[in-house]
């Protein structure tokens, strides 16, 4: 797959990127480079290669989803410049 002109400034558009003339040229370089990389990689031959990691047969242990550093708000708060109770002071923002 090769990419022209028109169709790198269509990706930097959407990308909101401002190319010049000449970076035009240098990502089209750079971008069909790429893809030709990705082509590459799919030529390769995975049939009966295991997965690694992801949606395999990998599962991550739960855990107890229980709160445990909770209760320590005087600690926290204690160099705080202002609090109230025990949440942190803020100056109020909107009038």
């Amino acid at each position: 797959m090769s990419l022209d002109t028109a169709t790198v400034r269509r990706i930097a558009a959407l990308a909101r990127i401002r190319l010049e003339a000449a970076e035009v040229e240098r990502m089209q370089t750079e971008l069909n480079d790429i893809l030709g990389w990705i082509e590459q990689l799919q030529a390769v031959d995975t049939a009966g290669v295991e997965p690694m990691a992801g949606a395999g047969a990998v599962a991550l242990r739960m855990r107890e989803d229980v709160v445990t550093d909770g209760g320590i708000a005087p600690r926290v708060l204690a160099n705080a410049p202002d609090r109230e109770g025990e949440y942190f002071g803020v100056p109020k923002v909107v009038e």
